[in-house]
């Protein structure tokens, strides 16, 4: 089991090299991310965008672009149609946004010819290695479903339930988040979270523990369970996947992770047929590595 960037990416070195097609490659962080996953033994890429532009970068950054497949297509909409093409025909294992915008790069994944569609609700999942926090967390939907309902929250567990396992988390506790840890009528979130675990207790959802509703401290902190007489729950502080009502609640707990602690993350769209690494263009360098890491892992498994 990874408890750690650190073990996730020793893990995948030591597998077959998966390759990534890159949408719009003239980024900086994008390239040097590329180019540390090539050197870590993570993944090779191919690299399509503005070949001048990317040639422009590679040689700031002492990148070495032989071994390198690039595809010029200077327009950011054909460049992502080309990549995520790739992808679809299986030259390439998983697909990542560089300098394309957001939008662009969503409407490829969802093209019908080219896409990757899979059927399933497409979700976010962004996970954090935490000093001080006992293994891997995985936080869903901070980023791509706003308010998701009932049923596309079965599909956003079972998404990151298959990236959990991808880590060698083979039973992953999931904790539906909510302000409390009691059902109230009146807070739509502790319904949906009550409705969930019992799903999971009748065998409608498998895979995973479901244990919801649930506060942010009884799922992170067994001292808290201690506290409110919680100990008799089936997560007592050792959550792994962290279920979010809606984006704000997600978002929020993100960017505090991201601002106020020493933590790194990855993060990547699934419920596609190969993983997306959708990250953000203020992302560090880091943040690129280490979603690749996680896509190519997630790659992996799903092979």
């Amino acid at each position: 089991m990874s408890k750690s960037f650190a073990d996730l990416i020793k893990k995948i070195s030591e597998l077959d090299k998966k390759k990534v097609a890159v949408a719009a490659a003239q980024d900086t962080n994008v390239l040097e991310a590329v180019k540390a996953a090539k050197e870590r033994g993570i993944a090779d890429a191919i690299l399509v965008g503005d070949e001048a532009e990317i040639r422009r970068i590679a040689a700031e950054i002492n990148m070495d672009l032989t071994d390198y497949e690039i595809i010029d297509e200077p327009d950011l909409a054909s460049a992502a149609h080309t990549a995520v093409s790739l992808v679809h025909d299986h030259k390439a294992d998983m697909y990542m946004k560089g300098l394309a915008d957001t939008k662009t790069f969503l409407k490829s994944v969802l093209d019908k010819e080219v896409g990757l569609r899979s059927g399933k609700q497409l979700s976010h999942v962004a996970v954090f290695d935490v000093p001080g926090h006992d293994g891997l967390m995985f936080l869903t939907d901070v980023a791509f479903n706003t308010y998701p309902t009932l049923e596309q929250k079965v599909d956003i567990i079972k998404n990151a339930v298959d990236v959990a396992n991808a880590c060698g988390i083979e039973n992953p506790k999931v904790a539906p988040l909510a302000a409390v840890e009691v059902l109230n009528p009146k807070m739509p979130e502790t319904v949906d979270a009550a409705e969930l675990t019992r799903m999971n207790n009748d065998g409608e959802i498998t895979g995973c523990i479901i244990d919801g509703p649930l506060s942010l401290d009884l799922a992170m902190d067994a001292e808290a369970a201690i506290h409110k007489h919680a100990t008799d729950r089936k997560i007592v502080g050792d959550a792994d996947i962290f279920l979010f009502h809606d984006i704000d609640a997600g978002n929020l707990v993100y960017k505090c992770l991201v601002h106020t602690t020493k933590s790194v993350n990855g993060c990547i769209l699934v419920g596609t047929t190969a993983p997306c690494i959708l990250t953000s263009r203020s992302d560090t360098f880091e943040v690129k590595l280490n979603s690749i890491a996680l896509a190519a892992i997630v790659a992996h498994n799903m092979k």
